[in-house]
């Protein structure tokens, strides 16, 4: 049996979603997320490597 959401009463004003839950409940959001702040850690690790390694002669 499928549950049917309930309307509020019509004095009172809808509950605000906290901003967290909104991000948490979209897949491709975090689907990106997930991906893009990998690569762009790795991609500032790595300039960082490489702008440590001394000049050779």
């Amino acid at each position: 049996m499928a549950e049917t959401p309930q309307k509020a009463p019509a004095g009172e004003a809808r509950e605000k979603v906290p901003m967290m839950q909104q991000v948490l409940d979209n897949p491709f959001l975090l689907l990106f997320l997930g991906v893009t702040v990998p690569a762009v850690l790795y991609l500032i690790w790595g300039i960082m490597e490489v702008a440590s390694v001394p000049v050779g002669q």
